[in-house]
């Protein structure tokens, strides 16, 4: 995978959606457009951090390489060398896989 051209800011987190092997139940094949967007997700990039009260800055809890669970609504959806991507704040991981 090469390195996406953007760099997130703050406690963001760049994610790219993990595929999951279609499944198609009784012959019926469901489009892109009616899918549901997986909640699986692996992280790409870090952004900077944030910082507490104090100045003092906040070490993230995930890493890149994490495959962790996003949640369903949360985040901005980005488009680049047409791979799309989810910028996401750290708060918007609801955990680690694995």
């Amino acid at each position: 995978m090469s390195k996406p051209k953007i760099t997130p800011l703050g406690d963001r987190v760049l994610v790219k959606y993990v595929d999951d092997d279609e499944q198609v139940k009784g012959g019926i094949i469901i489009p892109d457009s009616a899918k549901e967007k997986p909640q699986e997700a692996e992280i790409v990039a870090l952004g900077t951090g944030k910082k507490d009260d104090d100045g003092n800055a906040v070490g993230f809890q995930v890493k890149k390489g994490d495959r962790v669970l996003i949640s369903k609504y949360g985040g901005t959806e980005v488009k680049i060398d047409d791979v799309e991507y989810q910028l996401v704040r750290e708060d918007d991981i609801l955990g680690i896989v694995g």
